[in-house]
């Protein structure tokens, strides 16, 4: 997120939610909203294929069609510019490629974007007005923007309309991505991407990789060593999970190690997952329960909880906070980090690769998770000053905090943005990858329920959570059940391309007429055996919301 959460809901005027079920995924924040819609009159604009529980507090609702985000974002800003509500000093002072922006927005008049995303006229001026005359304006996402094949250009449009709008850089605005699972935004911070070091350093600059191989005691590139070729610090980018999983058949990857992730329930074409790991040469799996994927693992490592380890945790507004060992470490379990030590050690055990051992972390013989945070700081700018200390000491810090010194930076891009000027991109609207026909005439949008998180490893276990949601649901618009001769409690089979499930079907209007709605908490009857790979070509996600199925009775 560029601003803080309570900073968004204090100080925003309206908000603007596009593919984000804040209350139910994220329902502390969903919360701080709905307060700040009742209590102080904040407008709310929700922009969902669903009539999800947010849209009660709404001042109003669009229900666009499933993969029609970007048509829906320009044919908004269209009005804008049309009505002259953009922002032209904020334009003119900190932005770069507007005029090639404007004549790809200039293609998305009303009546076009009405029939593309089936939102009335009348109901995107009503849009535009209210996010326009409205200032500060927060827009805020989460999956339903991402994971799509236009999941990057999705992000860069909503980035395109709060620049038009003068909204960056302010409290109350920016643009918000809430984040899908606990510390996503601290793994990210840390690396746990293929193409980058800590704090988004490249792994293609020479200078990061002579930055990173002095501080651990290597050289920047291969090197022979005894007439043998040594491995130092690569300038090729890695690949992602949905490129790693499929290159198993492919004869690229040969081994995984997965920590903390259930990619049989998480990732797309669940058969094809279960053929893949059935095929890998070595499966290492580093868990706190038995899951699904464990099933296909080699050695199973156990890894600690929340309650039982210490170090730090980055939430979806950048704020790092400490987790503290609450009870003793359970059975033979161990801290995740001394796990990966005794591997690393190990392996180069068995290797020729030498370390220089003067380098200030040339090796892996950390004591605590505090040894590691001094790592950090010195090596990642923007968690320069976030130390233990500080945080034990209450302070609330997030970064950038470069030093020791600084306060943290709640609010980004207040005066510039990383590059110097924001630069508008025209994005024109894909069509999903995958489209209803007449032998799979319905669409199928997916993603979790309260009460249940995830692949449910957890909830799953939570007696309390079973009794009140104990089973997958399948949300069938009322219409749709008629026409299927659906009764209380009956059973559908949903089919796509690549398998079929059966579940209890909940006759609901959440969802709106030729479309489902299915999770994947559940193995038996998972969403995941449904949806497919095709992926955003830059980010490599998966296009989970939009599946072309059959549904009909069980």
């Amino acid at each position: 997120m560029s601003n803080s959460m309570d900073d968004v809901a204090k100080e925003a005027k309206a908000f603007f939610i596009i593919g984000s079920n804040t209350t139910e995924q994220h329902p502390v924040f969903g919360a701080m909203l709905r307060q700040a819609v009742r209590q102080r009159g904040a407008k709310l604009v929700v922009a969902d294929p669903r009539k999800i529980d947010i849209t009660e507090f709404a001042t109003l609702h669009l229900r666009h069609r499933p993969g029609t985000d970007i048509a829906l974002i320009n044919g908004l800003m269209y009005i804008i510019l049309e009505k002259g509500w953009e922002n032209k000093s904020f334009i003119d002072e900190r932005t770069e490629n507007f005029d090639q922006f404007k004549a790809t927005v200039m293609n998305y008049p009303p009546d076009v974007v009405a029939k593309t995303t089936n939102v009335p006229v009348e109901k995107l001026y009503e849009a535009a007005e209210i996010i326009a005359q409205n200032s500060p304006m927060a827009v805020i996402w989460a999956m339903g923007i991402t994971q799509h094949i236009v999941g990057v250009r999705n992000v860069m449009d909503l980035a395109n309309l709060q620049m038009l709008l003068g909204n960056m850089g302010k409290a109350g605005g920016g643009v918000n991505p809430l984040r899908g699972q606990n510390n996503v935004q601290g793994a990210c911070d840390m690396g746990g991407l293929p193409n980058v070091y800590t704090a988004y350093q490249p792994v293609t600059s020479e200078e990061v990789r002579e930055k990173f191989a002095r501080a651990w005691g290597l050289d920047s590139g291969p090197r022979t060593v005894d007439g043998k070729t040594v491995r130092g610090l690569s300038s090729t980018v890695g690949a992602t999970v949905t490129e790693m999983v499929p290159g198993i058949l492919e004869g690229k990857t040969h081994a995984l190690y997965v920590l903390g992730e259930d990619p049989v329930m998480s990732d797309p074409d669940t058969k094809h997952i279960r053929h893949c790991f059935e095929s890998i040469d070595f499966l290492v799996l580093q868990e706190i329960f038995p899951s699904e994927t464990a099933a296909y693992a080699d050695v199973l490592l156990p890894g600690v909880t929340f309650a039982e380890k210490t170090g730090t945790f980055t939430n979806t507004e950048r704020r790092v906070q400490m987790v503290r060992k609450a009870i003793p470490t359970q059975g033979d379990a161990r801290d995740d980090w001394w796990i990966t030590c005794q591997i690393a050690k190990r392996l180069l055990a068995g290797t020729s690769d030498r370390v220089r051992s003067d380098a200030p972390y040339s090796g892996w013989d950390y004591v605590d998770s505090s040894a590691i945070m001094s790592e950090i700081n010195a090596l990642t700018p923007s968690y320069g000053g976030i130390t233990h200390a500080r945080l034990e000491a209450g302070e609330r810090l997030q970064w950038p905090c470069p030093t020791l010194e600084h306060p943290g930076t709640p609010v980004l891009h207040t005066k510039q943005f990383t590059r110097g000027k924001g630069k508008f991109m025209p994005i024109d609207h894909v069509p999903p990858a995958e489209k209803p026909d007449d032998d799979y005439p319905m669409l199928m949008s997916t993603g979790r329920v309260l009460y249940h998180w995830h692949g449910g490893q957890m909830t799953r276990r939570a007696k309390g959570l079973m009794e009140v949601y104990g089973e997958a649901l399948i949300e069938v618009n009322p219409n749709d059940a008629e026409k299927m001769g659906l009764i209380a409690k009956s059973f559908v089979r949903v089919t796509s391309r690549r398998g079929n499930i059966s579940a209890q079907a909940w006759v609901t209007d959440r969802v709106p007429p030729g479309m489902v709605y299915a999770n994947f908490h559940f193995p038996n009857a998972s969403a995941n055996e449904l949806t497919h790979a095709s992926l955003d070509p830059v980010a490599k996600i998966p296009e989970y919301k939009i599946v072309a199925v059959k549904v009909e009775l069980a």
